[in-house]
């Protein structure tokens, strides 16, 4: 509340209202009170949202780096980048883009559904055939000889090893993973509407963004921002650059080796080559596939060396490399964002760690170096 003090004027006109001023104290205390609940309530609302912050990290990543694209359908189809039949088509038609590839292995594995059928038969009925390289082994090849006739060569033991596998755990083990596949579906329902809704208010949403940066940080702030979607379009681009060259070397490789359904390795190669491990999987069961089929151990030694080395350079050279050229990042400061990203985060920390070291050095170039 203001006070007001009445006093006489001196040239006899009547008595007027003096003011007085607000001390700047008053103004410190309120913008400090301001501040602290304005953290309060962004704190309490990304607590409500806890179980959904990966869903929407995701769809802002995805609208980061899919905007010039968008941009170019809304002209295609002669709509405006906030009209909400351009944003609900081109989020089907990311959806489509995602789901794609998980369908296609589904169609790949259930293609090879019959073999694996049939190889359990023969196992049933003459157990595992003794490799023709266990034999060649040295110190340890003859008891390994002795070992497998007697347990994996032998049906009668094979079959009291399967009699052993409790069906309680299979079917509780069943139940776990469906579960955990719905609540992954409905995540993946959330981050698309949410992709929907940020591509209709994209232009609102930068505009904000920029607003809000210039207010609290000035023109570095505003450059900042910038230096954030350029780093995350930028990891997306050569993140997917790098898994397809994964994906086509080792799917090449399988089909010189003559590896069965090389189809479903290579896809697989590339949809996992963004999960921490995931190829070293699809490379693993490509070599013991060829194991089982060839019978030899050269064929597959040779093909998991090969995968190897391709999976190496991929994630230590060729990845950086073009993240690190689109976001004019150095080599090293691209790679620990890389793995300590994954190791912080998880899956979206592949993502989320090379922007977090762009905003780094823009810190350090424009807040820092330019003060010294």
């Amino acid at each position: 509340m203001q006070r007001h003090d009445f006093v006489r004027s001196d040239d006899g006109s009547g008595p007027r209202t003096l003011e007085e001023p607000r001390l700047p104290s008053e103004s410190r205390t309120r913008a400090m009170t301001q501040v602290v609940i304005a953290v309060a309530v962004v704190l309490l609302a990304l607590w409500v949202a806890r179980d959904f912050l990966v869903a929407l990290i995701w769809a802002g990543v995805i609208a980061i780096t899919t905007w010039p694209i968008y941009v170019r359908f809304t002209q295609l189809i002669s709509a405006r980048p906030s009209s909400l039949l351009a944003s609900v088509l081109f989020t089907f038609a990311v959806g489509l883009v995602l789901i794609i590839p998980i369908v296609l292995t589904a169609h790949q594995v259930a293609q090879g559904g019959e073999a694996f059928v049939h190889v359990l038969n023969r196992l049933r009925e003459s157990g595992v055939v003794v490799p023709a390289w266990l034999v060649q082994l040295p110190i340890a090849g003859e008891y390994l000889d002795l070992w497998w006739r007697a347990n994996l060569s032998n049906p009668e033991v094979l079959t009291e090893w399967f009699r052993g596998v409790k069906i309680e755990n299979l079917t509780a083990w069943t139940g776990t993973l469906g579960g955990a596949l719905l609540h992954r579906l409905f995540l993946f329902a959330i981050t698309l509407i949410a992709l929907c809704l940020m591509l209709r208010d994209g232009t609102w949403l930068a505009d904000r963004s920029v607003v809000t940066a210039r207010r609290l940080l000035g023109d570095p702030g505003t450059r900042l921002i910038g230096k954030i979607a350029e780093a995350t379009r930028a990891t997306v681009n050569g993140t997917i650059a790098a898994a397809i060259v994964k994906g086509a070397a080792v799917g090449i490789a399988c089909v010189m080796m003559g590896v069965p359904h090389p189809l479903l390795f290579s896809v697989l190669t590339t949809a996992l080559a963004m999960v921490p491990l995931g190829a070293w999987v699809a490379l693993a069961a490509a070599s013991l596939t060829l194991l089982v089929q060839d019978g030899t151990l050269l064929a597959p030694f040779g093909l998991f060396v090969f995968g190897a080395a391709v999976l190496l350079i991929g994630d230590n050279f060729i990845q950086p490399a073009l993240i690190g050229s689109s976001a004019e990042l150095p080599f090293l400061l691209v790679l620990i964002g890389i793995l300590g990203g994954m190791q912080s985060f998880g899956l979206v920390g592949l993502f989320l760690g090379p922007v977090i070291m762009a905003a780094l050095l823009t810190v350090w170039r424009e807040w820092i170096c330019i003060r010294e």
